[in-house]
């Protein structure tokens, strides 16, 4: 079992499939801000609206300096159609292997589903704010909240 990762702990460094083809590297975005928010399903209603609410708020976000990326378990062709239905002007990642859920300790009950939590990491590569309770409707303005706050 993963430990709990705390706020100041270096950000597990990550490589996965994104939703555009290429391979994501975490460590490629040193020196930005990176909200990295895990959700359970895609198109279940929760997912939906966060996703769509992220969407929504992109390029306040952006502006602040951030990149957004969404990780669950759900096979890359299955985030690539709720990326395309929901026009996510951000990418999601593939985490089929629960590696990524797991070090961050966001894996379900029973490694079902990764759970729904944001990690804001700093350009320094460290955990700068953990979201365990996310509220799925209007959990942009809480990210930008906490951006504002740290940037």
């Amino acid at each position: 079992m993963s430990k709990k990762l705390k706020t100041g702990d270096v950000a597990p460094l990550i490589t996965a499939q994104a939703t555009n083809d290429k391979v994501f590297k975490l460590a490629d975005l040193t020196g930005k801000w990176v909200a990295l928010y895990f959700y359970p399903k895609a198109f279940t209603p929760g997912c939906t609206a966060e996703s769509c609410a992220l969407r929504n708020s992109y390029a306040h976000i952006e502006s602040l300096g951030a990149t957004i990326l969404g990780i669950s378990l759900d096979k890359i062709e299955t985030q690539k159609k709720f990326k395309t239905k929901y026009e996510l002007p951000f990418e999601l990642l593939d985490d089929h292997d629960k590696s990524i859920s797991k070090a961050y300790g966001a894996l379900g009950l029973l490694g079902l589903y990764a759970e729904r939590k944001t990690f804001v990491i700093n350009p320094e590569g460290k955990l700068a704010y953990i979201f365990d309770k996310v509220n799925s409707k209007n959990h942009d303005e809480e990210v930008i909240e906490v951006l504002e706050k740290l940037i």
